[in-house]
């Protein structure tokens, strides 16, 4: 256990004089979540609709955190389309460049299927999709100009054009000094084998200055080189490339946070009553990111991530329930004042 820890500005710092702090790439999608929940889809016949899709909900997180967020995707033409992109500007996310398909594409639809707090699954709708036809065009070097940093999912790398608009932020992204940070995000929907993950994830990871993703994603990024699952040994691995802090996570084991001096912290979900499995990686990635992007000591980002993932956890919905600063202060007070000053240190 570490007594002293490190203030995250000490290892990665963010140009400054830039409109947004970050500018998301990935895909914005619609869950529908059941009312009528702890059944089967098949029995379930009551949804609320939200917006969807990780980058898309990390992007409202940050945003409620106070954060000046820009957002590349593309959308369908028609009211989903349009329920989306408002939901964003309502949000006080940039939608200048969001692109609307013109041949028929349409969103993913995520039906949520929870059938107890530990057990849920999801049925995905993602035919001739529109976050996949983002095109390179959408991308401009103005917009990346005016990032202090890019964050990329790693599902809009699933396939072209969306895979090219990627390769070309990221190359924009170096010129003009923005980091990039890599949410693996591995869904397997839409990849056609794990020699093509393998070979494109390690592409941007190569370039990212911050890494984050579970055990399971850094083994399918590092599948062709030669590693042996083994966290230090990854974190060590892109730290010679561009990497000064990678973040590992082992779902109700916790999370590590690696730095590039040679130090670690680790800190472990908060005591929750789930309501559902999925949403915690989105909160997790609004909490920590919005610390590191503020500068803060990296056990402070870690308890603000651990927080936020826990209280998606236990929300019907993800985008909806991202919560304000002072709300996820509140719940780690809460936490401390019930559990004792250490809960979710470790």
């Amino acid at each position: 256990m570490h007594n002293k820890s490190i203030l995250t500005k000490d290892i990665i710092t963010f140009p400054t004089n830039r409109k947004f702090d970050m500018t998301l790439l990935g895909r914005v999608a619609i869950d529908f979540n059941p009312v009528d929940y702890f059944q089967t889809l098949a029995e379930s016949t009551t949804f609320k609709k939200y917006v969807g899709g990780s980058p898309a909900n990390t992007a409202v997180g940050l945003s409620r955190l106070g954060k000046n967020v820009g957002f590349i995707s593309a959308v369908s033409k028609d009211r989903f389309g349009e329920y989306v992109t408002k939901y964003f500007e309502n949000e006080g996310i940039d939608t200048s460049h969001i692109m609307t398909c013109q041949h028929g594409e349409k969103l993913g639809l995520t039906f949520t299927e929870i059938l107890s707090k530990d057990e849920s699954s999801i049925l995905m709708y993602r035919n001739q999709i529109a976050d996949l036809a983002l095109e390179p065009s959408v991308v401009d070097e103005e917009y990346i100009q005016n990032s202090k940093s890019l964050l990329i999912s790693g599902t809009a790398l699933a396939q072209s054009p969306s895979r090219d608009a990627v390769l070309k932020a990221v190359s924009l992204a170096k010129k003009n000094h923005t980091p990039i940070i890599f949410d693996i995000d591995y869904r397997s929907y839409n990849w056609t084998n794990t020699d093509e993950i393998a070979v494109y994830y390690s592409l941007v990871a190569r370039e990212a200055y911050i890494i984050m993703g579970s055990r399971e994603e850094f083994d399918l990024t590092e599948k062709l080189l030669g590693l042996d699952s083994n966290d230090k040994t990854s974190a060590d691995y892109w730290f010679k490339q561009n990497a000064k802090i990678i973040v590992i996570k082992h779902g109700k084991e916790g999370s590590t946070a690696y730095l590039n001096n040679g130090e670690d912290y680790s800190i472990k979900p908060f005591p929750i009553e789930a309501l559902k499995s999925f949403g915690g990686g989105d909160g997790y990635a609004a909490g920590f990111l919005n610390g590191v992007l503020n500068g803060w000591d990296i056990i402070e980002c870690l308890e603000m991530g651990s927080a936020e993932a826990a209280i998606l956890v236990a929300s019907h919905g993800c985008s909806d329930f991202m919560p304000h600063e002072s709300e996820v202060r509140t719940f780690i007070k809460d936490e401390k004042a019930k559990y004792g000053d250490m809960v979710a240190r470790v």
